[in-house]
């Protein structure tokens, strides 16, 4: 039940509205109970009276007639209506709600998170398991109370006709809630496990179209339908041990509220053949007891989707539940008027606790303005170092300092703020090139956009596209090559014009020609801010400041390009492997 108590906090503000849509949906219930009572008035005080003539029967009728079409055709229309309009509004208020917060949240979450979960499950929780639970609201809030209010109002209808017969009409009542509790008990395990593998099917499918390229590339289709069939399969089997329970519990329920009306029927007929009972208490009876088993019929249904409702809760706060790996501190400060003077003290660093070290006792000294190039074999170590600049993940062991202060005492996105990324694989969004320029600043002008273009060797590119800066790039920027990629990356971080910059092989995947295009926008760039380059081709960074040779997670060389080659090292050795290769 903790899912719900954490659920109502979302359902809380709207609660003035929903006690309103309870109110009228009330009104609309009651007025069909009145059609039993006009059954036992029809036979009992028109049709049956002896002292009426046939013309006062008629009269009789036909204004009884008049006032129940005045209720059901003038008044019922508009109380469905805004029965119907408040419940959907209110619930979709309360998911538009939940979608913000978690929306907020997955942007808090860390890449560790993100490096360990499909993307299509965190899809799957914030779309399909957030509408399931739009059902608690609708049929747990409103629809639940407004059934139960119906079997009030017709039971105490239904007493002041005849208390026997409606003990008679009652009798199964405790066998359908024993039953009810039985069979819905276990349902909530299996509908989480159905959301579950749901979500594993969307997960996969999102992976696969996003590299729909590698399985025609490598002709895979077969071995890929293979593997998309398990997958399904799994989901299939999880689906229909589901659907069997629900089948059990619908065959039992439903029989229970079946045998009711035989049973009323049955005696209501005797009480009138021994004289007992009127023709019009027995037809209103009858009658009721649809209006009575509907209602519970309507709270089986109920239970089937409130038990899936709540199991979609139980994932929504489940994916709420992830911890920060990186979280501001409690007297965090804002990262204003940053030079750009960065120390790393004894930096230790692993992904995972369990894991072994990926950087070991950093110490490096970087002063404000300075360019700095880390070089080694991949996997030595130098994009997690860049990693723990922007917080991305924190030190394991140590501390790096911005400016004389630890970068963990300011609030994180102002940190982030101060640092302009330009990786390998730049993620451009499928809008226009002026949005994705305008990630940098958001609100910069159409002027500041096309400077920004203009200093990244992007802007004559960009009017040759059919629709120039508003021309879109397609998911994840397919339709520009890596090097028009690059450079509307690099467009982004000059419109930022931030005091530190990050450059991770931002130029390794490129052809000569945009490699040099972007080798100018990058010095341009670099100009006046506290550069980090990791590279891979070294003729790249020889003008850096200095070279820092990383190999195993540790410093082993350091100094300028001059410097390392007469020192005749692993650099050197290094470069001239590289000079012999090209």
């Amino acid at each position: 039940m903790g899912s719900i108590r954490r659920y109502m906090h979302f359902v809380k503000p709207y609660r003035l509205q929903i006690i309103v849509t309870i109110i009228i949906g009330i009104i609309k219930f009651a007025i069909p109970l009145l059609i039993p009572l006009l059954i036992k008035f029809v036979i009992d005080d028109i049709i049956g009276n002896p002292d009426l003539s046939s013309a006062d029967k008629t009269s009789s009728l036909l204004k009884m007639m008049g006032i129940m079409i005045f209720i059901f055709v003038v008044i019922r229309p508009p109380i469905e209506y805004y029965r119907q309009y408040f419940a959907q509004w209110v619930a979709s208020k309360i998911l538009f709600d939940i979608r913000d917060r978690l929306f907020t949240h997955i942007q808090k979450l860390s890449f560790k998170y993100y490096s360990n979960t499909r993307a299509g499950e965190v899809i799957s929780r914030v779309i399909n398991d957030v509408e399931q639970t739009k059902t608690f609201v609708i049929t747990g809030l409103m629809n639940l109370w407004l059934d139960i209010a119906t079997i009030v109002i017709a039971v105490v209808i239904m007493m002041q006709m005849d208390m026997t017969l409606t003990i008679a009409s009652l009798i199964l009542f405790p066998f359908y809630g024993f039953s009810v509790k039985y069979f819905f008990g276990n349902l909530r395990k299996l509908t989480r496990a159905r959301s579950q593998a749901l979500a594993e099917v969307q997960g996969y499918l999102h992976e696969r179209v996003q590299g729909m390229a590698v399985i025609k590339s490598f002709a895979i289709e077969d071995y890929e339908q293979t593997q998309f069939n398990k997958q399904n399969g799994n989901f299939l089997i999880k689906a229909i041990d589901q659907t069997k329970w629900n089948a059990k519990a619908f065959a039992v329920v439903n029989t229970i509220t079946d045998i009711a009306p035989l049973l009323v029927i049955g005696y209501s007929g005797y009480q009138v053949i021994q004289g007992n009972l009127s023709m019009g208490t027995m037809m209103a009876f009858i009658a009721y007891i649809d209006k009575l088993y509907s209602p519970l019929r309507r709270l089986v249904n109920s239970s089937t989707t409130l038990t899936q409702s709540i199991a979609s809760m139980d994932r929504v706060f489940e994916l709420i539940d992830e911890k920060y790996d990186i979280d501001d501190s409690p007297d965090a400060t804002e990262c204003t008027n940053i030079k750009g003077d960065i120390n790393f003290e004894q930096v230790s660093f692993a992904y995972d606790e369990k894991e072994d070290l990926v950087l070991k006792n950093i110490s490096l000294h970087v002063k404000k303005g300075e360019t700095i190039a880390l070089v080694g074999m991949s996997g030595g170590g130098k994009s997690s170092l860049v990693g723990l600049i922007p917080r991305f993940y924190d030190v394991t062991k140590g501390r790096i300092l911005l400016d004389g202060k630890d970068i963990r005492s300011f609030k994180v996105r102002s940190l982030r703020d101060k640092i302009g990324m330009v990786l390998q694989d730049n993620i451009l969004f499928s809008e226009s090139v002026k949005t994705n320029i305008l990630l940098g600043k958001p609100d910069a002008t159409e002027e500041e956009v096309i400077a920004a273009a203009k200093a990244a060797n992007a802007h004559e590119f960009i009017m040759n596209l059919p629709n120039g800066y508003d021309t879109k790039v397609g998911e994840r920027g397919v339709k520009l090559s890596g090097g028009q990629k690059q450079r509307v990356a690099i467009a982004r971080v000059f419109l930022k014009n931030p005091p530190i910059l990050v450059l991770d092989e931002a130029t390794s995947a490129l052809d000569l020609e945009s490699e040099h295009l972007i080798q100018e926008a990058l010095e341009q760039l670099a100009k006046d801010r506290t550069t980090f380059i990791v590279a891979h081709r070294l003729s790249t960074i020889t003008h850096a400041n200095r070279i820092i040779l990383i190999e195993h997670g540790e410093i082993s060389e350091i100094g300028s390009h001059e410097e390392l080659m007469k020192k005749q090292g692993n650099y050197y050795k290094l470069f001239q492997v590289q000079q012999l290769e090209n």
